[in-house]
This record gives C-alpha cells, structure tokens and sequence, in this order.
C-alpha cells in the first residue's frame, strides 16, 4: 500500500481553480469541497525525529481522535489484537508527529481509502530513524477483509510500517498484509463526503491537474491535531 507521489508544492485552490478550466463539464456535475472544511494551514515537510518505543507499552490508549479541517475522526483502538503498533502510533501521536500535516492520498475506485500519516505528503516518508516493524491482526484474504471503517497500517512491504496509516470508507478488499489496529466511530460520513469529491493527479506533461481514481484528495484534509487516551 503507497505509492510514489510528488510533494504538495502546489496551492490546491490555484490547482482546483485550472481543474475547471481543464474538465469544465466534469467540474460543473462533481463538487470540488467538502462543507464545513476550513482551510487549511499545514505545509510539506521533513519527518520529525521521534524516539521509537522496542517494547510494548504496559498502558495503551483506547482511543485516537484526529482533529481535521473538516471535523472530528475518532478511532477505537484495538489494543489486544494489534498492541506493537498501538504502542508506536500512540508514541508519534504524542509527540506530535502526525499534527498540521496533510493526509496525502484517496482512491475512490477498487479501494476506498485516505491515507494519512507521512509528513511529506510525498507517499514515501516516515519517522526519522525508524526501520520498520511487523505486521499484526492480518485479516484473510477474501471479499471486503477491510470493511469500512477500518483503520489500518500501509507499508511497502514486509516489515516495514512506519507511522502511514489508511482509512477505509467504503469496504474494501486487499492483500493480507496489512495492520487493522482500529474501527473509526465517528467520522466515516465526513470520509464518504472527502470520496465523493474525488482525487486529482498532476500530469508531467502540460503541468495540469486532471481528475483521478487515485491521487491527492480533491478536498485537502489536514490533521491538525491528533490524540490518544
């Protein structure tokens, strides 16, 4: 899960505003925002250095708020089935890793996800240092194994989770490879609303931005804080 995408160096109102000019007939049926959101302040940047927890906590949390430009997500934890990766989450959450940065991807087409958790907003960045740990609470392989409202880990292979982290909407099938370490109880309406609006690419070749089943959220969505207890 995670693919290569460049940063976001361009001001998505300047992008949403050539969209129209490029998809004028799409533009005019398709929403470009969300109501409510407000914008947003975060910018691109480097991965903080955090220290990394070796052991499991002897106290984990039982929740996760994410406090948007949208509204509120919160996640219930679930702490006996996925505790390393509850231990790590929660260590970059309080260490305020994950706040004023941008969740960085949305499919809307096969997998319904947004996916959060790189500073960067590049698809490639994580904790400075961090090397990566293993997998816990894998679903099996079959129809819709990560129903909406799963919270899980995205990596780039075998051992590598870092502090990305995807958020279903919709159900959704996947490989067996990745964490469910939570179930969002509030929130999942405003991720359906960020779905509809849908994603943009921008095209290496005329420098435009272009609707897409899979890209940067239309409708920025900025965590500008985010909590555990």
């Amino acid at each position: 899960m995670g693919i290569s995408v460049k940063k976001l160096t361009i001001a998505v109102s300047v992008a949403l505003l050539t969209l129209f000019i490029v998809a004028p007939v799409q533009a005019a049926t398709k929403p470009i925002s969300v109501p409510g959101c407000s914008k947003p302040t975060a910018k691109a940047h480097t991965p903080a250095t955090v220290k990394e927890p070796m052991t499991i906590a002897k106290s984990l949390p039982k929740t996760m708020t994410i406090e948007t430009n949208c509204g509120q997500i919160v996640i219930s934890l679930l702490t006996s089935k996925a505790p390393l990766t509850i231990t790590k989450m929660s260590a970059l959450a309080k260490a305020k890793y994950f706040d004023l940065t941008y969740c960085h991807r949305l499919t809307t087409e096969g997998l319904f996800v947004l996916q959060c958790g790189d500073p960067s907003a590049t698809g490639s960045g994580n904790p400075t240092g961090w090397k990566g740990y293993k997998e816990e609470n894998l679903p099996e392989y079959k129809a819709n194994n990560y129903p909406a409202g799963t919270v899980a880990m995205a990596n780039a292979g075998k051992g590598t989770n870092g502090s990305q982290f995807f958020l279903v909407y919709k159900d959704t099938q996947l490989g067996s490879d990745y964490t469910i370490w939570g179930k969002i109880t509030k929130g999942l309406d405003l991720l359906n609303k960020v779905g509809v609006v849908g994603a943009y690419k921008i095209n290496g070749t005329d420098n435009k931005p272009y609707y897409t089943n899979d890209g940067f959220p239309i409708q920025p969505i900025e965590m500008r804080k985010v909590s555990v207890k």
